[in-house]
């Protein structure tokens, strides 16, 4: 009964956070805030690369540490392909894109990629060993884009206009305000079906004792891999959607402390929970801004409250909700 109960309430939780989604812009309008909706877009795009890691620490038991270094992709991919598409074409042979219907599954076709090449080589390791190998493999990305001087190098690479989406005007921000609340809301579908599955049940299987799912005949390895390039291609969709907010990409999107963010994010929001991590994005992105405006060190203040976090309530705030 507690348990159906609980639910309910998620479930209440869930319909008034999609109620205040749709209304954000009127209300900014209201308000006289016309930046709320700029960080109802940041909170949607941050919280699908949450989701997204939530995948593999709260439900496969995996704490990747370079879980940036897909999200960076998604967003050069993006930058790259505007970048082609004013100029010379890539290796002169292949052609730039600036319509969201190729350069957003591209986007997500490389983070994928790229997932499952890392995955293949860090998941012969586990523990500390694995959370250092994906680190290093993020950093390796990170100074990849620095050292590219086409691309911007660290100075970063910018584009004049978002992805054409049919319908949408590329400047409208309340329009793509929406499109990024669609996507959230697509993966927060996509990603419930997934660990309700068959599939899920065996990550959370090898979360609790991957011994044992062994023991009864199934190989972990495979399952870890395919969650590890699963979670790495939505962090590409959320760097993607990211370039196009601000039309813009540097290695900054690589860097391990935007890893950091995305732990700190499920971690706060809860883990092994859908909903935890768009809480957790929510909060952060909405305590840095606010911190923002009295100090430049808003970290000193947000440590304190994921230690608060972690001591008492280690299901995060959605377990406090609960």
């Amino acid at each position: 009964m507690a348990k159906g109960f609980a639910v309910r309430r998620e479930q209440v939780l869930g319909v008034a956070g999609l109620l205040l989604a749709l209304v954000l812009p009127n209300l900014a309008v209201a308000l006289g805030k016309p930046d709320l909706v700029t960080l109802g877009t940041q909170i949607a795009i941050y919280a699908i690369g949450a989701v997204s890691l939530d995948l593999l620490i709260g439900y496969t038991g995996l704490s990747s540490f370079g879980h940036a270094a897909f999200f960076g992709l998604g967003g050069y991919t993006v930058g790259i392909l505007a970048f082609h598409a004013a100029g010379e074409p890539m290796f002169g042979v292949i052609p730039g894109a600036t319509e969201a219907w190729i350069v957003w599954p591209l986007a997500i076709g490389v983070a994928g990629v790229a997932a499952l090449a890392i995955g293949a080589l860090s998941l012969r390791t586990e523990g500390v060993s694995f959370i250092m190998i994906t680190l290093a493999f993020a950093e390796m990305f990170f100074f990849l884009f620095v050292s590219l001087k086409t691309y911007g190098g660290d100075d970063g690479l910018g584009f004049r206009r978002r992805n054409g989406l049919p319908g949408v005007a590329p400047r409208d921000d309340v329009a793509f305000y929406y499109v990024c609340v669609a996507a959230l809301a697509a993966v927060l579908f996509g990603f419930s079906r997934l660990v309700g599955s068959r599939f899920g049940r065996v990550l959370q299987g090898i979360r609790q004792n991957p011994r044992r799912m062994g023991a009864i005949g199934l190989s972990t390895y495979p399952y870890k891999l395919a969650a590890f390039s699963i979670a790495g291609a939505g962090a590409g969709l959320a760097g993607a959607l990211h370039a196009n907010l601000l039309r813009f990409v540097s290695p900054d999107m690589l860097h391990w402390t935007m890893s950091g963010d995305f732990m700190i994010m499920v971690v706060l929001g809860g883990t092994g929970t859908l909903f935890g991590p768009v809480i957790g994005a929510a909060v952060m992105v909405l305590l840095q801004s606010w911190l923002a405006q009295w100090t430049e060190h808003w970290m000193i203040v947000m440590g304190p409250v994921l230690v608060l976090v972690v001591l008492f309530a280690r299901r995060g705030i959605l377990g406090l909700l609960r």
